[in-house]
């Protein structure tokens, strides 16, 4: 006679996913909101251009602006502020605001600088174009990966490519002097993919009629695609970052390269 304490029980009769059912949901997360280091928040809220940098070579290059002032922050509740140093540094797990003043213009820059998942990527992309922030234009500087690009990319060569939004396309048609905002960029070709908070904040562009444009580049992280993104935004979008020395932003990369955190941390990039 079998034991029935000692005996494989059989297999189930439910599904997985029908036996989630049986555990109770997971409290839903707090909603992101945008902290200011100003009660005038109204200042900040019609920029001429929001950059919004994802990527880390773009991270970089924004973090070498000397001219630029931190005004706030966007408060994911669930990214720890634990380890975070007091200066602004970019080991740290935060997304901070920063204004920069270029030839009257009002631009604010957004340096994402930890991960935001596929699900709360469009609660972000909400909080930063439309609702609290409503800029005329939208730069999302981002990365792509060798998988989600259709064709092959080379190692040992940078490149960038960009999207742009009904109205930006429409700008262009209609001869305004600053269309395109990236023209320096081919296109990214038909069939790669472009997913994540880069994506949903494009979208959002899309949904708001707001000129925007995302470039992408590759590779994800080196000394080459660092330089070609300040290339970019120099003969493009920005006259103040011929102030940056490329010498010392290429010391800093060589620095945190050999950084296990660093290293450690590669996946907020992709």
């Amino acid at each position: 006679m079998e034991d029935i304490l000692t005996e494989i029980p059989p297999p189930s009769r439910f599904f997985l996913e029908d036996l989630n059912n049986f555990c109770p949901p997971s409290p839903p997360l707090p909603s992101p909101f945008l902290l200011f280091s100003t009660p005038n928040r109204e200042k900040f809220s019609r920029p001429s251009l929001l950059i919004i940098a994802i990527s880390s070579p773009s991270l970089q290059v924004f973090h070498h602006v000397s001219s630029k002032i931190l005004v706030g922050t966007v408060i994911l509740p669930e990214i720890p502020f634990s380890g975070n140093s007091v200066e602004p540094s970019l080991k740290d797990k935060s997304c901070n605001i920063y204004a920069l003043n270029e030839d009257d213009n009002l631009i604010m820059i957004v340096s994402v600088q930890y991960p935001v998942t596929a699900e709360r990527s469009h609660a972000v992309a909400k909080l930063l174009i439309g609702e609290q922030v409503i800029p005329e234009k939208v730069l999302i500087l981002d990365s792509i990966r060798s998988s989600n690009f259709r064709g092959r990319l080379s190692p040992d060569e940078a490149f960038a490519f960009k999207l742009e939004s009904s109205a930006e396309r429409k700008a262009k048609a209609d001869g305004h002097q600053d269309s395109p905002l990236v023209k320096c960029a081919d296109y990214l070709p038909s069939g790669s993919v472009v997913d994540g908070l880069a994506a949903a904040l494009l979208s959002r562009c899309q949904l708001k009629k707001i000129r925007g444009t995302l470039c992408v580049s590759w590779p994800e992280v080196g000394v080459s695609v660092i330089s070609l993104v300040k290339s970019l935004l120099l003969k493009d979008v920005l006259s103040r970052m011929k102030h940056i020395d490329m010498k010392k932003l290429e010391e800093e990369f060589l620095k945190l390269s050999r950084s296990k955190d660093f290293l450690l941390e590669s996946e907020l990039y992709t």
